[in-house]
């Protein structure tokens, strides 16, 4: 598990989707994980030359609907940090877990445990 942007951009690898469940389940509040580090837009844009193989802009807007899809429904706060020119960390943020929100990662996480 990832807790600070610093040990995020350290990863060998960006998250996958799986990944990014899994920290969901387990986050506390408070703690953080770089999901992207880049120019998303960019990044999952199809048009050529495109910046990514397509797998990996696949994945990526996969993970990125994930991510979408748990601050939409109150589980991170999603931010943005600016780097440098075309450079962001895109950063998810747990928040405070209500029963609904738990049993809602719960369900979310059936799936994978099969």
């Amino acid at each position: 598990m990832v807790e600070d942007i610093t040990a995020a951009r350290k990863l060998a690898t960006p998250p996958s989707e799986d990944m990014l469940c899994a920290w969901l389940d387990a986050a506390q509040p408070g703690e953080r994980i770089e999901y992207h580090r880049g120019f998303l837009a960019r990044d999952v844009d199809t048009a050529k030359p495109q910046r990514l193989p397509e797998w990996r802009r696949q994945s990526l807007m996969r993970l990125a609907a994930r991510a979408r899809w748990a601050a939409e429904n109150g589980v991170v706060h999603l931010v943005q940090i600016r780097r440098g020119a075309g450079d962001f960390s895109y950063v998810a943020i747990a928040r405070p877990r209500s029963p609904r929100i738990q049993s809602m990662i719960t369900a979310l996480m059936l799936p994978q445990a099969a």
